[in-house]
């Protein structure tokens, strides 16, 4: 296990369930797991995901990555496991945030409850263009954010925060991809900025490190793990730029398209 102390970031190389244990207490879990969808035969699940995550006219290169390959019952006792762990980390009143697609949403939503989370419900992420098209069916284009909290959730209208939107509209910038399946930087930033509170944030599945970027630009302390030696690389250099930066408040309007958003604070 390799460990990298960048300003306010901790980033450590190796698998998060042998890492979380000797974790200190965090506020905020984002995790972005492998998602292990996308087959629907074994001999699919044995595809790169170089391969199967590229779009047909796309020819940026990306590194491949490990742990995509699981099936749906072994997918859902594993984030049971790694869930579990984040759980005893976390402070009461903390969150979980986790990325899947439509196809495990159901193994994610019964993966936090098994883990000892409670389950608070879905944020739909619309990635508008860029999706592969089908003909005579719907366009795939939204991820989603499950969401769960470490025993009770203090939110009530006048309470603390921001009155967030359900849903976020912002489409994935391919020239400003440095992973396969990267998240805006900005949409976890807008993830981040709902409590003032959420201090110290953890990524179990770091990648190229945009919740770190996101998070030390916030002015939050951030505490990343990565497997993957070339990914963690790329995610020590994001984080240390961002570092770098001027540390401004977030102040964004909220990617959404709903009509009638009652104003924050309504």
């Amino acid at each position: 296990m390799k460990k990298e102390i960048i300003g306010d970031a901790t980033l450590y190389l190796g698998d998060c369930r042998e890492v979380l244990p000797s974790l200190p207490q965090v506020d905020l879990v984002v995790a972005d797991p492998p998602y292990s969808t996308g087959g629907f035969m074994r001999s699919d699940r044995n595809l790169s995901t170089v391969s199967k995550y590229r779009m047909t006219n796309v020819v940026k290169e990306y590194k491949a990555f490990d742990g995509d390959n699981r099936d749906q019952r072994s997918f859902s006792l594993w984030c049971s496991d790694w869930m579990s762990q984040c759980l005893q980390h976390t402070r009461p009143g903390g969150v979980l945030f986790c990325f899947i697609d439509w196809r495990n949403l159901p193994c994610v939503i019964d993966a936090v409850q098994v883990g000892g989370w409670i389950y608070r419900g879905i944020i739909p992420w619309n990635k508008t263009e860029g999706c592969r098209p089908q003909r005579g069916w719907f366009r795939a284009q939204c991820e989603y954010i499950v969401t769960a909290s470490a025993g009770s959730l203090p939110a009530t209208p006048d309470g603390e925060g921001v009155c967030a939107p359900g849903f976020f509209t912002m489409p994935v910038i391919g020239a400003k991809k440095q992973h396969i399946t990267e998240k805006p930087v900005e949409l976890i930033k807008h993830l981040l900025s709902v409590r003032s509170g959420w201090d110290v944030v953890c990524d179990p599945f770091m990648g190229s490190g945009t919740t770190g970027a996101a998070a030390v630009s916030l002015g939050r302390k951030f505490i990343g793990i990565e497997t993957n030696p070339d990914y963690f690389d790329i995610a020590c250099r994001r984080i240390e730029e961002a570092c770098h930066q001027p540390r401004l408040p977030f102040c964004g309007d909220a990617p959404h398209h709903q009509r009638g958003m009652l104003p924050t604070g309504s």
